[in-house]
């Protein structure tokens, strides 16, 4: 319940998640969610709080809490129960891709403009991003497998790493990626090692008519289009990746290399819980709550990170 026994026994460890996940969702910095803190005393009832916590109490919280290997498991734990209501957490389609998040939130503008010195604009807006490599599930866009890192870097190599993470939260049918995972070991990897069928476009090399050596590149060549293998579905991801950006941030505040991972992390573990949120309680009233999308998840999410967030990092 606490970082160490012989600590002040302030705020238990579920209070510092629940305020490091509010804080991502309300978009704010540490300074500012203790200025929420401060002005909302209904929130600090609801959370369980005596007293606002410093914002350097919650920085450190986030080194401790959202290390790799625990966020993994919170991120896998979000997954389990969005699937508890079926006997197998079974996914049929899902979608692989990889964006970027700036680092900072410097203009555009301030970029090109810092390159004076050799009397030319700067084309290029960045040098290095933060980058967050997932697995939606294309008919609920619920991020099943995460990695987290810093790009640019190819995505050739990252194809199998993320189907290994996908694979230790649910059982996969299908799997649907862009070119940049086209590569005939990943298709290997996939159909012979793991029993999962591998939907990629064979568009790697130099143009050519000629058909590829490879056996399942040759296939996805031969007759892969929109229609085969649900392959149209691979959009999905680009889905999620537009909700993960408009609800919740399109940078990273961290500067070192860990701090922006956990940042990743934290936002996916965020999404996932605004997911699950509107499955089992914003859209109740529907049948399937996913025949009518929940692109849209409305700012009541707040009711249930107030709510239930404490008891979901209780178990933890």
């Amino acid at each position: 319940m606490y970082g160490h026994r012989f600590s002040p026994h302030r705020y238990s460890q579920p209070q510092l998640f629940a305020c490091l996940v509010l804080k991502t969702f309300f978009k704010v910095d540490y300074r500012g969610l203790v200025a929420i803190l401060k002005d909302h005393g209904e929130l600090r009832d609801l959370l369980g709080l005596k007293e606002v916590p410093h914002f350097t109490t919650l920085q450190k919280a986030s080194k401790r809490l959202l290390k790799v290997a625990r966020a993994q498991r919170l991120f896998a734990d979000t997954v389990k129960r969005f699937f508890r209501r079926r006997r197998r957490q079974r996914v049929k389609l899902a979608a692989f891709d990889s964006t970027g998040l700036e680092c900072g939130h410097r203009s555009i503008y301030y970029i090109r403009r810092r390159n004076g010195a050799q009397k030319r604009w700067q084309t290029v807006g960045y040098s290095r991003y933060a980058k967050l490599e997932v697995a939606a599930e294309c008919r609920s866009h619920l991020l099943v497998g995460v990695l987290v890192g810093r790009g640019p870097r190819v995505d050739v190599d990252r194809f199998v790493p993320l189907m290994d993470t996908t694979l230790t939260n649910v059982q996969l049918d299908a799997a649907l990626a862009d070119a940049g995972y086209d590569s005939e070991p990943n298709h290997d990897y996939a159909r012979r090692k793991r029993g999962i069928r591998s939907y990629i476009p064979a568009t790697a090399g130099r143009p050519t008519t000629k058909l590829p050596k490879g056996r399942y590149r040759r296939l996805m060549r031969r007759r892969l289009n929109k229609d085969y293998g649900n392959y149209g579905q691979r959009w999905q991801v680009e889905t999620a990746f537009s909700m993960l950006k408009r609800r919740l941030a399109t940078s990273v505040n961290g500067h070192s290399y860990w701090s922006q991972c956990r940042d990743l992390l934290l936002l996916a573990v965020t999404y996932n819980l605004m997911i699950l949120y509107a499955a089992v309680g914003f859209l109740r009233s529907s049948h399937d709550p996913f025949s009518v999308g929940i692109i849209d998840i409305c700012p009541c999410a707040f009711n249930f990170f107030v709510t239930v967030l404490p008891v979901f990092i209780q178990s933890k």
